[in-house]
């Protein structure tokens, strides 16, 4: 692989003035010998004029955080990074590399998940160029290859993971977002590597049900979410029945024996799950009549 070559040119400052001197010294001579009928001071300046005018577009300045690659008749001979004014061969060709933070935001994209739901999904990839002679030569167009692989790492992604977790072990896209950016990030760095592209973050911007099963997924969530609050309920209801029989059998406040017990235990039990207010019953007569 072309890796990038660090390089630095001639110092634009010094040789833009020679170069400005030379062009308006050859102007100027040729104006002077012109007027004189002095050929031979008038065709040496006018040469003299052409030859620096060819090596004025060997100019070139480096804004901060940006890269010139420079080529010479396909050639690759190095990359500028330092801010400044400087100055080359005139036939080199100089590529103009931003080395800025970007972001890419994905499309919206409606992928199956591990159980084979629709869902639809999408990301933000904070991304920069580390290497320019990779960016430019290795890739035909390094933004859309980033752009491109980007949403294929997020399709694989998404396919290798539920929705939700049905497992305490399993790792869920709404449930995991630290595990599941971190996949994804990691998926990038191996497949912008040889774009010369380093990624910084990558995290899920949009996450949802696909529309068409987004009503059916909501009302599993809601059943899901009641059976979970009523174990916890009757867990805590059962634990209630525990401590009262033993409170009750610790002070010998009264002695129940197995169908008062049974009684008890089914009062309390409706008292504690029911999810209306009780109705208090005044009992007049006697369990066994």
């Amino acid at each position: 692989m072309l890796r990038e070559i660090d390089t630095k040119p001639a110092s634009g400052i010094l040789i833009a003035a020679l170069l400005t001197l030379g062009v308006l010294g050859g102007f100027y001579g040729f104006y002077v010998g012109a007027r004189g009928d002095d050929f031979g001071l008038a065709i040496p300046s006018i040469l003299v004029s052409i030859v620096t005018g060819l090596l004025l577009p060997g100019l070139f300045t480096v804004e901060p955080n940006e890269g010139k690659a420079l080529t010479l008749f396909g050639t690759y001979k190095g990359t500028v990074r330092e801010p400044g004014l400087w100055w080359v061969n005139p036939f080199m060709q100089k590529t103009s590399v931003s080395l800025r933070v970007r972001n890419f935001e994905t499309n919206k994209l409606k992928v199956n998940d591990a159980y084979s739901n629709p869902v639809e999904i999408g990301a933000i990839v904070v991304w920069r160029v580390t290497d320019t002679a990779e960016a430019l030569f290795e890739v035909n167009d390094y933004v859309q290859y980033v752009a491109v692989q980007s949403e294929s790492a997020l399709r694989a992604l998404a396919s290798q993971h539920p929705y939700d977790a049905h497992g305490s072990n399993e790792v869920a896209l709404s449930t995991h977002q630290e595990e599941v950016n971190r996949g994804l990030a990691l998926a990038l760095v191996d497949r912008l590597a040889k774009a010369g592209v380093e990624v910084i973050e990558a995290r899920i911007s949009h996450l949802a049900y696909s529309p068409e099963i987004a009503a059916a997924m909501l009302q599993r969530q809601q059943a899901s979410a009641i059976v979970a609050a009523r174990q916890t309920i009757v867990e805590g209801a059962v634990g209630m029945v525990e401590l009262a029989l033993a409170s009750l059998k610790e002070r010998d406040i009264v002695d129940l024996d197995g169908e008062r017990k049974a009684a008890m235990v089914s009062n309390l039990l409706v008292v504690l799950c029911s999810e209306r207010s009780t109705q208090p019953v005044v009992n007049t007569g006697s369990l066994y009549t």
